[in-house]
Formats: C-alpha cells, structure tokens, sequence
C-alpha cells in the first residue's frame, strides 16, 4: 500500500508555519514588507467590502456574496480559518482557488519573503490579495481574522464600503478587556470617507465608531437609524430610507441571522443593488458549520435516527445565540458534543446552554495543540449546572449517546477547529 503524497500547497503551508514563532503577533509591518516585494496587489483589487465585527462577519460575507452572485457579479471572497481545507479561504469569482494556482501564489510569497519573520495568517493572506488581483472579478470581499486596525487584512487604502457586525467580548488576551478597546480595534477598518453599514451594537461599542467615523468623515448606517429589519409573518422585512422589502427568511437558521442578514441588505442597497440581490441573498446563502444540520456522511449514517448538527460558535455571544437557537426547535432530547480552545471563555460559552441541552459530552479537539482538555471543559460544564462526561473522540460520543437515545438531538459545537475536522470525519 502507498500513501498518497501531500499536495504541493499542504507542503509550503507546512513550511510557512515556521516563519514566526507566534500564531498571532499583531502588526502590519511585516505585512507591507511582503507586499512590496509582491508588488503590492492590494492597489491593484477590484472594489473591496471590506468586513470586521465579533459575531456575525461570515454570514453576513456569505450573504453578500451570494446576493451579488444572484445578479452576476464575479466576487473573490477571502475568509478565515478555513473548516476542511486552506483553499477555502481563497475564493476566485465564484470557484475555489485551484491547487495549481494556489501552490503558485504560496511558492512566490514563500520565496519573496525570504525566510523573515511572518505569521502563518499574514503571509496567506498576502498570497489571497496576490489571487485577488490577478483574477478578473467585479468584486473582492475580505473578512478579518482578528480585530482591524492591525490585521493584516487592512491594507486597502479605499475600500467601496465597510461593514462592522455585533461586537462583543472576545479575544481578550490580543484586543482589550472591554467593549470600549474591541469596539477601536474593529473601527480600524474604516478609511476616509468610505461608507460603512454598522450592525446591532452595545451602546459603548456605537459610540467608538461613530467617533471614529466623524474624525474620517464616513457615512454611516447605523441599525436602529438608518435602517431597521424584523420578522413578520415569516418573512423578513426591511426599511430604510429607500423604502420598504418584503423578503424571504435566510436560509439560515436562527434568529441572529436576521440581524446580519439585515446588515447584508443595508450594504446591498448602499452599493446600489435592489430587491433581485436582495433575494438572492436570502435564498442563495450557503455557510457550513453555523449550525448546520449535516445530512449525509458516516457520521450521520452512525446517528441513524437522531438528528445531528454542526456549529462553530465559541464565545459568550455564540452560546447565547445557539441556545436561543435550540429553544426554538421542535422539542427533542438535545446532547451536546463539545471540544474548546484553551483560548476562549469556556464558562461564558457554556452557561447559555445549560437550560437547553440534556447532556454534554466533552473531547479534545483533534490534532489541535491548543484544544482544552476533555476533562476540563467537562469540569467547566458541571460548573454551570450540566450533565458532563469526556469521551475519547466525536464518534465514540455520538455512539454513546445514540445507544442512550436513538432519537435524541446531537449538537457538535465549541469551536471551528472542531467542526472542520468533523466535516473532514464525514467527508
């Protein structure tokens, strides 16, 4: 038997992992040196929406992407961290980038970079904005992977529009410890005036950026003034100052997604789009992990008739989204499946949850050095109230757990790492 060889992108990815000994050291030195030698591509983009926020920012990228494909537009999309395999980051006019031009673009930044210190996250992303610029496209959507002001997403000097979705404590140990610092951390992605759509927002957090935007002079909508979105009738409607949309539901689920789909209609109409875009955007949206019900694969074969789903939520926000999400399922005995990065707020996450779910199984996450030990995050859950036991890996939970209750509910949750090594599990 022969093993299959890596692909030739897996091998430089692996290589580029040892440019820095930190996996986040925020700065964007580096960044504007690599892309001097690269030939700065970031000048060289079709128009950037440019996304930041806590909660919410890759919904509402896939929801705009998938309202402006519905009106034939060719987006590049960059997002992060990818769930199954890198190349989902990069997205070129509505394909993933392909291995052959993916392991062209992280060879050449490899090379140009020249064995100088860079984290993993800032030499990618230098590689996606080289893909971006070389491939024609209408527009280029770039989501941050932490923060704003010093990510290394936020290079272009003029974006079309900016977007900054629900900002909530996270990344405490790299942003600040309260709203306040997060909410100037995020603001830093607005550039001089260049509009930006502003999602639901604590108090403290509004105030920062309209601040910054009045010392940058950017046109603001703001929801709860400018525009305005609720469910009525299970349909979603919108109203700003253009009128009013009836609308269908986002396909996906949960009641947050109404606020970010009502940020993805608000910069649709913004740009100039109306009620075909709109709708797409709507129907056409397609996000794995945010709980998504898996449907086919081993996993789901192993479950037989208990349902199983999928969610990468990880902080506070997250847990109380998803339990607002459970309680308004059908009733069904609900066990969780979690593994957690030693990173995040366990407690804070998991508190939510103890008035929705019946059990919780912990594991440690897969080939990820920073995943929480089983036997902490179980301890953590009975802190808060929950029935907790540890098992060795998602499969043999779920086995557990289908022998106790062949029709329950299955959640698998905790962090994205998690749920991108299930969807590799079910392939």
């Amino acid at each position: 038997m022969t093993n299959t060889p890596a692909p030739s992108s897996d091998v430089i990815l692996d290589r580029m992992m040892a440019l820095h000994p930190k996996i986040i050291d925020l700065t964007l030195d580096r960044v504007w040196r690599l892309l001097e030698q690269v030939g700065n591509p970031q000048d060289k983009l079709p128009p950037v929406i440019h996304l930041a926020g806590t909660n919410g920012k890759g919904s509402t990228q896939a929801m705009l992407l998938a309202g402006l494909e519905g009106v034939g537009k060719r987006v590049h999309a960059y997002t992060s961290p990818h769930l199954a395999r890198f190349h989902e980051r990069i997205r070129l006019a509505g394909e993933l980038i392909s291995e052959d031009a993916l392991t062209e673009v992280l060879d050449h930044c490899y090379e140009k970079n020249g064995g100088e210190n860079i984290t993993y996250f800032e030499i990618t992303t230098v590689a996606g904005l080289m893909a971006f610029a070389e491939t024609p496209g209408d527009y280029t959507l770039l989501e941050t992977g932490l923060g704003g002001r010093l990510d290394a997403t936020n290079v272009v000097e003029k974006p079309a529009l900016t977007i900054i979705t629900p900002i909530s404590i996270d990344h405490t140990q790299f942003l600040g410890d309260t709203l306040t610092a997060i909410a100037g951390e995020k603001a830093g992605i607005l550039k001089r005036g260049v509009p930006c759509v502003v999602g639901p927002q604590p108090d403290e957090a509004l105030d920062v950026i309209e601040a910054r935007a009045a010392k940058l002079g950017c046109p603001l909508f703001i929801h709860g003034q400018h525009w305005h979105m609720w469910e009525e009738r299970g349909r979603l409607i919108f109203q700003d100052e253009n009128g009013l949309l009836d609308l269908p539901l986002p396909t996906l689920i949960g009641p947050h997604q109404i606020e970010n789909a009502g940020a993805t209609i608000a910069a649709l109409r913004v740009l100039g789009y109306g009620e075909e875009a709109c709708e797409a955007a709507m129907l056409d949206v397609t996000w794995p992990a945010r709980m998504q019900r898996l449907k086919t694969g081993p996993l789901v074969d192993a479950a037989g008739d208990a349902e199983l789903w999928l969610d990468g939520g990880h902080n506070p926000a997250a847990g109380e989204t998803l339990a607002k999400v459970l309680s308004d399922l059908p009733k069904r005995p609900t066990h969780l499946i979690c593994g957690m990065l030693n990173t995040k707020d366990i407690a804070g996450y998991l508190h939510p949850l103890a008035a929705v779910a019946d059990s919780l199984t912990a594991i440690s996450i897969p080939n990820e050095i920073n995943t929480l030990p089983a036997e902490t995050t179980a301890s953590e859950a009975r802190a808060v109230g929950m029935d907790a036991k540890t098992a060795e890996s998602a499969e043999a939970a779920l086995s557990a757990l289908i022998k106790q209750d062949p029709t329950c509910r299955v959640l698998i949750c905790g962090s994205l790492y998690l749920a991108g090594d299930i969807l590799k599990t079910n392939g």
